[in-house]
């Protein structure tokens, strides 16, 4: 009995030393390679000092400077944003739909929606490069098939994130906008949507780091060297003879990244403050009741 009781207290020990092992064997190749992309020399595997040159100091090398590179940069950029931008506002629609959908194809519906969740990417891309290249022959691959293809395998993500939202919070309160006399619309746009901010601020940073991260989609889509991302342009230039602008390119993204996350929790904190989420949501049904 004492001996069970010793190997239940040390299971604890043995589940936190595997949590930081698994943490350390995840963020330390991250860190070696965003300390490397500050280094001064051109080595990327010993330390050579500490510089900013392979960011914007190297007047040949360094991100900014070499147009491959910084144009990699601002078509991942340029995607993230447009894949915002149209993904979360279909994704929430979707979701709304789905949810509040009742019928004998809601079930198929929500399933064929997910189903990008379980496809492998490489068939994903493939066969939209088969798409673009057979069939929707006046869309051009590049920036346009490539936002197509982003906001297609991302979309999923926002269902996702926004139903789980909308199962959670239930249909009392929209009935209750309702019953005391608000259109569907005002429901949705006063009550509805304020309860579902931090869903959909949580889906737009999926969408960003996802779109940020592709690879698969991103190549078999793209038209050139012009509109390839950070990851395509990352794998072309690491088979040759790479330096440390490389590793600056990808600490840059994931500075960018932790921005965009950071930028969205203060928006989603400041909304909050100002009566956002369940607050606004109550009083308007208080509005409403008056």
């Amino acid at each position: 009995m004492r001996a069970r009781l010793a190997k239940l207290r040390r299971r604890p020990k043995l589940l936190f030393l595997f949590t930081v092992a698994y943490l350390a064997w995840s963020l330390v190749p991250v860190l070696l390679a965003v300390r490397f992309s500050f280094n001064e020399g051109r080595s990327r595997s010993s330390a050579q000092g500490w510089s900013t040159r392979w960011y914007w100091g190297d007047p040949d090398l360094s991100v900014w400077h070499d147009p491959d590179l910084r144009s990699a940069l601002f078509q991942s950029l340029r995607l993230a944003g447009f894949a915002i931008a149209i993904a979360v506002p279909l994704g929430v629609a979707l979701a709304l739909g789905i949810t509040r959908w009742r019928g004998r194809v809601a079930r198929p519906a929500n399933l064929l929606a997910l189903s990008t969740l379980v496809t492998p990417e490489i068939v994903m891309g493939s066969a939209l490069l088969l798409v673009f290249v057979n069939l929707l022959t006046f869309m051009p691959l590049g920036t346009p098939a490539q936002l197509v293809g982003h906001v297609t395998f991302s979309l999923a993500f926002v269902l996702l994130v926004v139903r789980g939202r909308l199962v959670s919070i239930g249909r009392e309160y929209e009935e209750a906008a309702m019953d005391l006399g608000a259109s569907s619309l005002r429901t949705l746009r006063s009550v509805l949507l304020p309860l579902l901010s931090p869903a959909i601020v949580a889906s737009a940073i999926v969408v960003f780091a996802l779109s940020m991260d592709d690879f698969v989609v991103s190549a078999f889509l793209s038209a050139g060297s012009g509109t390839d991302t950070v990851p395509v342009r990352i794998y072309s230039n690491a088979r040759g003879s790479p330096t440390p602008a490389l590793n600056a390119l990808a600490s840059l993204t994931l500075f960018l990244t932790l921005g965009a996350v950071a930028l969205a929790f203060g928006v989603w904190q400041a909304v909050r403050r100002r009566g956002g989420e369940r607050g606004s949501a109550v009083g308007e049904l208080a509005r409403l009741e008056l």
